[in-house]
């Protein structure tokens, strides 16, 4: 993956918002890009529009874009791959990648979530189904990162993580630009986990405020979230202090604080009164939280780890249960030390 960034062919699979916005900043390096559509007519608005009419309007795409609606075609001789498939579709893309990779290339997860059924990171799930050689080359992007802002230039630090530090290394200088700045980590699972709790965790944040409980309240969420997502990352062998840093807090703040996350707004929906059968009709953009959270419960009783916000959210969307009565018994649960939080 030496040489000029004209000499590099990336594919980009899954043009939601956020694969876009990825596409937009790399085409924009001088890099040819072939942006990989399921819907078609995405790939016709950006091939006559130069715009994502659907997943990012707004934003005019640059011309080193290909958009393309057969695998085949985005993959052909791609020098780096970035899958930003959302979580419910990447088995089923996954395995249709799988015949079409046979050589190791650079394969970046951006997808910021857990596979529901089975409970498995996307990592995990991209070394089931892609061949064996692929392994050592798949590392995972996350960190807070709103898709529209990236697509606007401006200011934004992420974190990339990788099991082989040179591979880190050279596609972390690859995707620096003035304004996206990449950190660099071995801990895959910490990453991951960060991504995909944060959705959750803004789920709740959304309610308290579609409660109108007040910034206390909100404050006290995100800071006892954070405290469960370290306690679940602990129990699954991550680094706790991938936790505190841009994949961790970072996007826990972002999404659980900022008007444009989608799963803060579907909380907040939820605490004025809809259900989340209201929230999510006719929507076609993926608020992962929503199917993060049956997950992440699953993952909290594999591991035997406490996480009473997790267990709230998801009675919240699954059981029918009220949100405001899920704040009153979060309140009153049993008093606790705070360093408890910190322990599996």
């Amino acid at each position: 993956m030496q040489g000029k960034p004209e000499d590099q062919r990336v594919a980009v699979i899954g043009a939601g918002a956020w694969g876009t916005a990825l596409a937009h900043l790399l085409a924009a390096k001088g890099m040819p890009v072939w942006l990989w559509a399921y819907e078609r007519e995405v790939v016709d608005a950006i091939r006559n529009k130069h715009e994502n009419t659907v997943f990012l309007p707004g934003r005019k795409l640059h011309a080193n874009i290909t958009p393309t609606g057969t695998l085949p075609d985005a993959i052909q001789q791609a020098t780096l791959v970035i899958f930003a498939v959302p979580s419910h579709a990447a088995r089923t893309v996954l395995s249709q990648l799988t015949s079409l990779l046979s050589s190791p290339v650079p394969f970046i997860s951006a997808t910021k979530g857990i596979e529901e059924g089975t409970m498995s990171l996307m990592s995990d799930v991209m070394k089931e189904l892609l061949v064996p050689v692929m392994h050592p080359t798949i590392l995972v992007l996350s960190g807070p990162s709103f898709a529209q802002e990236v697509g606007q230039g401006l200011p934004t630090a992420v974190t990339l993580a990788g099991q082989d530090a040179n591979t880190v290394k050279r596609i972390q200088a690859l995707l620096m630009t003035p304004m996206f700045r990449v950190y660099a980590s071995a801990d895959m699972v910490g990453v991951q986990l960060g991504g995909a709790l944060k959705n959750v965790m803004a789920i709740a944040t959304g309610v308290v405020d579609g409660l109108k409980l007040g910034h206390n309240a909100r404050a006290a969420l995100i800071t006892r979230g954070l405290a469960e997502m370290v306690r679940l990352g602990v129990a699954m062998k991550a680094d706790p202090k991938t936790f505190y840093g841009l994949s961790g807090l970072g996007d826990l703040v972002l999404t659980s604080t900022g008007p444009l996350s989608r799963n803060y707004g579907v909380g907040v929906r939820l605490g004025q009164g809809e259900t989340i059968e209201e929230v999510l009709k006719g929507s076609r953009t993926v608020a992962e939280g929503v199917r993060t959270a049956r997950a992440v419960l699953g993952l909290a009783q594999r591991y035997k780890v406490d996480m009473p916000l997790v267990q709230e959210v998801y009675k919240v969307l699954y059981e029918g249960k009220l949100s405001r009565q899920s704040v009153v018994e979060l309140m009153m649960r049993a008093a606790k030390d705070e360093a408890d939080g910190a322990k599996p």
